[in-house]
């Protein structure tokens, strides 16, 4: 069975699963998976962006994230910044890149709208 058919019937890996499940515990919003796999020039297989509503719950998202993949599966970020202001922080696993912002600054870069071409999956809030 070609890949294409594979990524449709379980388009989501565990770790973006275990992603996601880390984001919800803290309340996460607006998630959204980009598959990133077929596009040449990006630097990563995905993006999990999501946002939260000060930067108090960015920074419990992000810290979230990394303890849950820890926890769940073992696996450490290769790195992580913009703890600094938590407006965007940005967690690096390799394969994929988490962003978790504040609605204002979320909507200023526009990640979303950046990688259009790429298959797009929301994840429906928990509320």
């Amino acid at each position: 069975m070609p890949d294409k058919n594979n990524a449709a019937s379980n388009p989501m890996p565990d770790m973006v699963k275990l992603i996601i499940e880390g984001i919800q515990e803290r309340k996460g919003k607006k998630i959204s998976y980009i598959d990133l796999s077929d596009i040449e020039s990006a630097a990563t297989s995905g993006f999990i962006i999501c946002q939260g509503t000060s930067s108090m719950q960015v920074s419990a998202i992000a810290d979230s994230v990394r303890e849950y993949l820890l926890e769940h599966a073992g696996i450490k970020p290769y790195n992580y910044d913009g703890y600094r202001n938590s407006q965007w922080i940005v967690i690096d696993y390799g394969a994929l890149l988490v962003h978790v912002f504040l609605p204002e600054v979320r909507e200023l870069y526009n990640l979303d709208e950046l990688w259009s071409d790429a298959p797009v999956t929301e994840i429906p809030d928990l509320d």
